[in-house]
């Protein structure tokens, strides 16, 4: 297993009492179908943690992978302006949450941030979200990931 994926696996174990059954994939998971297809779900299962800036403060969007991310409605969620909203910069990411892009996971984070959830998550009994690195993965009910995260739902449609 590779040592980023170890090292979220130790702490999901440590912080959030469950332990995750990552699944590694040689050749990446770098968009949601591709996940999808290695994992042998729906786009719509994948469980992508986006990270944006909304009035400079970084927050996550865990969003379904058959959706986008509205920058809209991710603003009004934090009572923000859409102009507000920025992708984060990747350095950033990885100095506030602990993960480069690609493998950030929806929990483990070094630093605690605003998250909201994709409602469209909640229609499956299970998602597969990344697990620390681009070619790591692991399921989860999107109820536990939920609670998990703290996040508030959102409704993203296509």
């Amino acid at each position: 297993m590779h040592e980023r994926a170890k090292e979220f696996t130790e702490c999901a174990a440590a912080r959030y009492d469950i332990e995750p059954d990552v699944v590694e994939f040689e050749e990446g998971t770098k968009t949601a179908a591709d996940a999808a297809s290695a994992i042998g779900c729906e786009t719509a299962q994948i469980a992508s943690s986006l990270v944006f800036t909304v009035d400079n403060e970084l927050v996550v969007s865990v969003t379904s992978g058959a959706n986008r991310v509205d920058e809209t409605v991710l603003a009004e969620s934090f009572g923000a302006d859409s102009a507000a909203v920025e992708m984060a910069d990747p350095d950033r990411i990885r100095e506030t949450l602990g993960w480069v892009i690609g493998g950030v996971p929806p929990i483990c984070h070094e630093t605690s941030v605003p998250m909201v959830m994709d409602r469209t998550l909640l229609s499956f009994d299970e998602v597969w979200a990344a697990a620390g690195t681009p070619t790591s993965v692991f399921p989860i009910d999107p109820e536990t990931l939920h609670a998990l995260t703290g996040s508030s739902l959102v409704t993203f449609d296509r």
